[in-house]
């Protein structure tokens, strides 16, 4: 799931004139805010704007959007004078200002000549003034196959993920959308600029590390990284295990249930808990992806970005790989390389893997975390010394249904009879060797799958859309006119209902259907009848899939990321937890409403800096380490106080490569770890903390 907040920098479609020189550009765009004139070129919906002098960081005035209603305020831009070219610059940087007491959520979409679509979302914090930058033309990441560029010094890169390219020699149309949160009136906009590109050129050192800046605790020589091994035992020896935990990390002086053997939940007071094997209440916290599978960076057709790759004869060869899924950027397969796994051979030795395991258990347990969450390592889990959780997929050949936000894939057809035979088969095969295993908690089931979800209908109801233009060979599409013929009986009540005039169900069954307006009132109630007998057919055949190979372990459900509520009230009725990936900088405290009637787990959160050499953020800015680490702390309390919650995992354990991932090019510093396995000691301390509060703060009434 991605939320980039690159968005608001294509403001620069204000401009309504197309000049030759950067610099005249650059005064006629901020000649835009000093003329009132120009304001009544853009279209405003839901809201209004005006030139004003508060807040304004450079010239005179700047731009206040004002928002109006409960809903959106976006802002529509066009060029009478035809398209904007804005080819020949690095990026184009401005300034966002928020003056409230709450996050505003924001969007872009930006449209060339041929109709083709960027777009992002983000959330700018309280109080705040950043200043973005939108990479462009031959700075833009995307043409390198990375999420975030390297950095203009002092501006936050303003990036995202798009499976196509807009040409920006023809930028058609911009549109900017703020959501409306309770106490904000507005945002400021301000000192639009254009910045020239950036050179990609030997910008990674030989450490995987940005190699144009400094910052504290950057690697310089390889000959420091014994000492800071020898460190970091020390400080893991001086700081053990948190005290009151039984081996499970459950909390050993707390209320004393019947124990299972396995681990469960519970509901005491009005808080939902989980027990842990030995009976001991447990709430789960955890980091995502402790692994050594998720480091490699794709090399080939980029070498010029690196000082340094190891030679045939090196030992350090071992870590090239060979990518042959790479979602975005031009190039689609080739050679790559893992330097994180390059820097744990330099710190650990030739076979580091077992000892990479013990540092990272040890880890575990000295900064308070009690769960191997997510895509960890198979091979922490032999040890028995921490809980954790299985990942399961469903692998099969059947149908599936596109709901329009289809960001990883299309949705499985669940109406498919093969796809109930490959959730079987894949749960028979999947929970074999975690039936018997006390020290797992439970089963993830697929992640961040196409629910659809939104606030409007095509959203909301985006399933029942996709069934309807589908062939006469999808089982959904069959099982929507069984259900509609049951209702309806006749083709001619459908078409009084819906306003359409099929001429049998036939030609229904056997044509691609899209509405093209506003759903009528009972078009709308059988879309809803329809998405919620989806989810309850998804749920029950997974649910009962499970409990029938091992009823030992715990549901823990589909991680949503897009959902719908009919989704997740299905969730409830089948899962034994209900679990969501929540990119926010808390949790509201409408989390998970008691009306579910399970408990809830966030399954991924995270927050990035700029401040130590990465590229990106990730999916929700903080402005340096240590406020990173102050967000962790406040997320977590958020979590705590909710009574629904039962966890919370961490997305991820290491820093994601400076360069990208191999498949989709994410760079994000979201790690507790960077690259050259160094802890930042601003998260290690605030979760140390926050974690020793844990279970009190949890039980508080």
């Amino acid at each position: 799931m991605i939320r980039a907040i690159r968005a608001t920098s294509c403001l620069l479609l204000f401009c309504s004139v197309v000049l030759h020189s950067q610099p005249q550009r650059e005064a006629a765009l901020w000649n835009f805010f000093e003329s009132a004139q120009a304001l009544q070129s853009v279209k405003v919906e839901n809201g209004s704007i005006s030139r004003t002098s508060e807040d304004a960081t450079d010239g005179h005035a700047g731009i206040k959007v004002i928002f109006a209603g409960s809903g959106s305020t976006s802002l529509r831009f066009q060029n009478a004078g035809g398209p904007w070219d804005w080819s020949a610059y690095g990026g184009i940087a401005f300034e966002l200002i928020n003056p409230s007491a709450d996050e505003i959520s924001y969007s872009v979409r930006i449209t060339d000549n041929s109709s083709n679509v960027v777009s992002g979302n983000g959330e700018i914090g309280p109080g705040l003034k950043v200043t973005y930058v939108y990479p462009l033309g031959p700075t833009s990441p995307a043409d390198y196959g990375m999420v975030g560029a390297p950095p203009f010094p002092g501006i936050v890169p303003v990036t995202y993920v798009a499976k196509t390219r807009i040409d920006e020699r023809h930028v058609r149309e911009f549109v900017l959308s703020f959501a409306k949160p309770r106490s904000a009136s507005g945002v400021f906009l301000d000192n639009l600029r254009f910045l020239p590109p950036v050179s990609y050129d030997t910008i990674v050192d030989q450490f995987g590390q940005y190699r144009r800046e400094n910052w504290a605790g950057k690697l310089k020589q390889e000959a420091e990284i014994p000492l800071r091994r020898k460190q970091e035992e020390s400080e893991i020896v001086s700081t053990p295990a948190l005290a009151d935990r039984d081996e499970y990390g459950g909390w050993a002086s707390g209320p004393q249930l019947p124990p299972l053997g396995f681990f469960a939940t519970v509901q005491r007071d009005g808080k939902w808990w989980l027990v842990d094997p030995r009976g001991h209440l447990f709430f789960s916290v955890g980091i995502d992806s402790i692994s050594l599978h998720e480091s490699q960076t794709l090399i080939e057709g980029r070498e010029r970005m690196f000082t340094w790759l190891p030679g045939a004869d090196d030992p350090l060869a071992k870590h090239f790989g060979y990518a042959d899924q790479v979602l975005y950027g031009p190039i689609k397969k080739g050679r790559s390389f893992d330097f994180y796994g390059a820097n744990l051979e330099r710190k650990y030795g030739a076979n580091f893997t077992q000892l990479w395991r013990s540092f990272a258990l040890d880890r575990i347990h000295s900064w308070g975390f009690n769960t191997l969450a997510n895509w960890s390592d198979p091979g922490l889990f032999s040890r028995k010394l921490v809980p954790y959780t299985a990942t399961l997929g469903i692998h099969g050949d059947y149908a599936r249904v596109s709901s329009g936000v289809d960001f990883w894939g299309k949705m499985h057809d669940v109406f498919d009879p093969r796809f109930a035979a490959a959730v079987d088969a894949s749960m028979r095969k999947g929970t074999k060797k975690y039936r018997d295993d006390p020290w797992c908690i439970g089963y993830f089931i697929d992640n961040e799958i196409a629910w659809g979800g939104g606030e409007d209908e095509r959203q909301h109801y985006g399933l029942a859309y996709g069934t309807l233009a589908a062939d006469s060979d999808s089982p959904a599409k069959k099982a929507f006119l069984r259900q509609l013929r049951g209702h309806y009986k006749r083709i001619a009540a459908l078409n009084n209902a819906w306003n359409t005039d099929f001429k049998s169900w036939k030609q229904l069954l056997q044509n691609s259907y899209r509405p093209n307006s506003a759903l009528t009132v009972q078009m709308k109630s059988d879309f809803q009848v329809f998405v919620a007998a989806f989810a309850e057919q998804y749920f029950r055949i997974i649910r009962d899939a499970v409990k029938k190979y091992d009823p030992n372990h715990l549901y823990l459900g589909c991680r949503f990321a897009w959902s719908t509520p009919e989704a997740v009230k299905a969730a409830g009725q089948y899962a034994d937890v209900v679990s969501f990936n929540v990119y926010r900088s808390h949790l509201e405290t409408s989390f998970c409403p008691p009306e579910l009637h399970k408990p809830c787990l966030v399954g991924e959160f995270h927050f990035g800096a700029m401040d130590s050499g990465m590229f990106h953020t990730g999916l929700i800015m903080a402005p340096d380490q240590q406020a990173r680490a102050e967000l962790y702390r406040q997320f977590l309390g958020s979590a705590l106080d909710n009574p629904a919650v039962v966890g919370v995992h961490w997305f991820q354990y290491v820093d994601e490569p400076l360069t990208g991932r191999t498949y989709d090019g994410e760079n994000y510093n979201i790690g507790f770890v960077d690259v050259t396995d160094t802890p930042y000691p601003e998260m290690v301390g605030a979760a140390r903390a926050i974690h020793a509060t844990v279970y009190e703060r949890h039980s508080a009434k």
